[in-house]
């Protein structure tokens, strides 16, 4: 049996599918380790059923037509990850009023392609792919990390939780490209709303790109964190260099086969 459906190089691989397309390649290795669960792709933390999604075959691709337009687009400019005086990789803030229409899908396709742009690009100019080009953060499970450190517990777990916090929260800031996903699935101490900022702030000012996914507009964001972040510095953080796709439609969860 071939690995070519278990690689996300595949699609840009020249033995994939033949007899030397397997679990033993070095290249398949370097993205998804020895297991197939390890490797870049897990090191992403990307969820598991988003693994081997790309923009290609991305479930979401049919029924977003006009938002995948952009997004062929947008992943041509990853090229530019190589040039240092170049022109910067953008932002995107992907949204829409309902859940389930494919934004997480999508968010993690492109941060695949990523992946696979560093590391193709890289081995063709003769350096060293770095093991952490990208990373998908869940805001929902950060933002649940944070409020554990402030609930009652031993002295040795509430450490554990705030070195788990600090570690994402400085992930979260420096990788080169970086999902934010989920972003206002729950009021937001402001504290919480500090962390947020940090992390977009610290992004935009160091020119790194980032797809926020939500299901509010940046109105609507601005509004939800008003009592937190008057000012609104946030979605200013968030807008920056960030092009807004909007999808459409219904939820989509629980139709997959």
């Amino acid at each position: 049996m071939t690995n070519e459906k278990s690689c996300l190089l595949a699609s840009r691989c020249k033995i994939a599918g033949s007899e030397h397309c397997t679990r033993q390649c070095p290249h398949a290795i370097a993205m998804h380790g020895l297991s197939g669960l390890g490797g870049r792709s897990a090191s992403a933390n990307v969820p598991r059923d988003y693994r081997l999604v790309t923009v290609e075959n991305s479930p979401a691709r049919a029924s977003q037509a006009g938002v995948y337009k952009a997004i062929d687009a947008y992943i041509k400019t990853y090229e530019r990850q190589f040039d240092e005086n170049g022109e910067r990789i953008k932002s995107l803030f992907l949204w829409s009023a309902n859940t389930g229409t494919g934004k997480s899908t999508t968010a993690s396709a492109a941060l695949n392609e990523y992946l696979i742009t560093h590391y193709l690009g890289s081995i063709k100019r003769g350096r060293q792919a770095l093991q952490n080009p990208a990373y998908f953060l869940s805001v929902n499970n950060l933002q649940q990390t944070h409020n554990k450190t402030h609930l009652p517990a031993s002295l040795s777990t509430k450490e554990k939780l705030g070195e788990e916090l600090i570690r994402d929260i400085e992930r979260a800031k420096t990788t080169p490209f970086l999902v934010m996903d989920d972003i206002a699935v729950r009021k937001a101490t402001t504290s919480f709303a500090g962390i947020l900022y940090d992390i977009c702030d610290y992004r935009t000012s160091n020119r790194l790109p980032t797809i926020y996914t939500s299901n509010k507009s940046l109105d609507d964001l601005r509004e939800f964190f008003i009592d937190e972040d008057p000012e609104g510095k946030i979605v200013d953080r968030i807008s920056d260099m960030a092009a807004v796709l909007e999808f459409s439609g219904d939820s989509k969860r629980g139709m997959r086969r």
